[in-house]
C-alpha cells in the first residue's frame, strides 16, 4: 500500500492506493477509499497592495444665485450629460449615477447654467457630495 495526499478543489485528502502486480490485485476488487481531510498547508500570503491614493476633493465655492445639486446616495458617477457652461432647464438631465447597479439620472432642480462640474465620469462619490454648480 502507498499513501498519497491528494487535493480536490482545495480540499485535501489522505488516500491509500494498492499496488498491482502483473495485474491482479491480492485483494478483493471492492475499492476501499476512505478519504479523511488532511490540513491543507497554509498559503503564502500576498504582500498587501499599497494603498490608492485618496481623491482630493476640491472645496466648491458657491456664490449668491447658485445652486448645488448633491449626490442622494453614494455610488459612481457612470455619465455626465452638461457641460460648464450649459443651459438646463428643471428636469434636464445632468448625469447619470450608477448605484446598486442601476441607473440614477440626477435632474437639474432649476433652470439655469451649468457654473461648474465638480465630478469626473467613473469617480465615486458619497451622499451629499457636490456634483454640479448651476447659476
Amino acid at each position: 500500500m502507498r499513501k498519497f495526499i491528494i487535493s480536490v478543489n482545495g480540499n485535501s485528502y489522505e488516500v491509500e492506493v494498492e499496488e498491482i502486480a502483473g495485474g491482479e490485485s491480492k485483494r478483493p476488487a471492492a475499492p476501499s477509499v476512505s478519504p479523511t481531510p488532511v490540513a491543507a498547508p497554509a498559503p503564502k500570503a500576498a504582500p498587501a497592495p499599497a494603498p490608492a491614493p485618496k481623491e482630493e476633493k476640491k472645496e466648491v465655492v458657491v456664490s449668491d444665485g447658485q445652486e448645488i445639486v448633491e449626490a442622494p446616495m453614494p455610488g459612481n458617477i457612470w455619465k455626465i450629460e452638461v457641460k460648464e457652461g450649459d443651459k438646463v432647464k428643471a428636469g434636464d438631465i445632468l448625469l447619470i449615477l450608477e448605484a446598486m447597479k442601476m441607473e440614477n439620472e440626477i435632474l437639474a432642480p432649476r433652470d439655469g447654467i451649468v457654473a461648474s462640474i465638480n465630478t469626473t465620469q467613473g469617480a465615486t462619490v458619497n451622499t451629499g457630495d457636490r456634483l454640479v454648480v448651476l447659476d
